[in-house]
């Protein structure tokens, strides 16, 4: 199968990618104080210069109290976190890429001892005790309002220093997802009971970044039905729960939905070979990320359990048959990537053999 699909233009209003190669998100822990430095610029510059079109920062968090739950986190708030940001920018666009950070609050993940403000708890849809004491605060309206401003507040940033979008991160069992997800979410009032109340927060939540941002500003939103606390959790079950979760927030200003799953071939539905990303396309019409062990023979739950574990580069076939018939549109690339900064552009010259492997020591630096 010609490769020629995953280096084709992609065009989304102002949004224009030289690629259709996207760098997943993943967390790097590399930014002591929450600020990115000459490695962090380094380590986005080299991919956005070796064919990737669109850079998905690592999770950044918004200027909330409770937002980050891991150290040296970048942060996507402050005089010297966002001069950092604007580093990272500038060289991505020198090497005629485009990159938008991925905004995170974690919600009820972090945990007391956490940095910045190690007394600050987990915020989350309901409160929880341990030994009489709060690990996470049940958040109240005012508290709602507060973390959708600082969502606003960091798109407002990234357009003030150049960035080409943003993308909320509402995936993997973190605090949007919380909201969203029946295991997490016990409120009883307006954000709490069916799907359509729990989506509330974000909708609410993505309605006030595009006012904040105007119309033409890119919003990518990232979901899914897995979560870090249950691999198997399924958040709907039906193309039709699919369509009608997803409906108001493409109507609340989301441009592009990353569809998260841990392995793109599967079949998200019985009776079709549409995956997440597939579904998303076909119910929205909106344009989509596939995402999910591309480019490598495991999925990245092994590399945790077993340390000694190689992925080796996996046949592209697949993938490029459903990108060649518009299943999705762009192509999320994370371990590959992560450890092999010329990925795309081996892929793209035919040189699979002299693409890297990967295993959990990759994880351990930059390069």
């Amino acid at each position: 199968m010609p490769v020629k699909a995953l280096f084709r233009p992609f065009h989304l209003g102002a949004l224009e990618l030289p690629t259709r190669v996207v760098m997943a998100p993943m967390t790097r822990s590399f930014s002591p104080g929450g600020v990115p430095n000459s490695k962090v610029i380094e380590y986005y510059r080299k991919r956005a210069a070796a064919g990737v079109g669109l850079i998905v920062t690592e999770g950044t968090t918004v200027g909330h109290p409770a937002a980050n739950g891991y150290p040296n986190v970048p942060h996507f708030y402050g005089e010297a976190a966002l001069a950092g940001w604007k580093k990272v920018v500038d060289a991505v666009h020198a090497e005629g890429g485009k990159i938008v950070p991925q905004l995170w609050h974690v919600g009820n993940v972090r945990r007391l001892g956490t940095e910045p403000d190690a007394s600050v708890p987990g915020y989350g849809p309901g409160e929880k005790l341990k030994d009489g004491q709060v690990v996470v605060h049940g958040m109240s309206r005012q508290d709602i309002d507060e973390v959708i401003g600082a969502f606003a507040q960091a798109a407002r940033d990234a357009q003030s220093i150049g960035m080409d979008g943003v993308e909320i991160h509402g995936a993997h069992g973190y605090l949007i997802d919380q909201f969203f997800w029946e295991g997490t979410n016990p409120r009883t009032d307006e954000y709490g009971g069916s799907l359509a109340n729990r989506s509330r927060f974000a909708i609410e939540l993505i309605q006030t970044v595009r006012a904040a941002v105007g119309p033409d500003f890119p919003i990518i939103f990232r979901f899914s039905q897995w979560k870090q606390q249950d691999y198997s959790a399924r958040l709907v079950q039906t193309p039709e729960a699919l369509g009608e979760f997803l409906k108001p927030l493409a109507d609340a200003g989301v441009d592009i939905f990353h569809c998260s799953t841990r392995r793109f071939w599967e079949p998200e539905f019985e009776g079709s070979e549409l995956n997440l990303a597939g579904w998303t396309r076909k119910l929205t019409g909106k344009p989509t990320i596939t995402v999910g062990s591309v480019g490598l023979d495991g999925e990245f739950l092994q590399f945790m359990v077993n340390t000694d574990k190689v992925a080796q580069p996996a046949s592209l076939e697949k993938l490029l048959e459903r990108l060649n018939n518009d299943e999705f549109d762009l192509v999320a690339v994370g371990r590959a990537l992560l450890v092999d900064p010329d990925w795309a552009v081996k892929v793209r010259d035919g040189r699979e053999q002299d693409i890297l492997p990967f295993s959990r020591e990759a994880l351990t630096s930059l390069v």
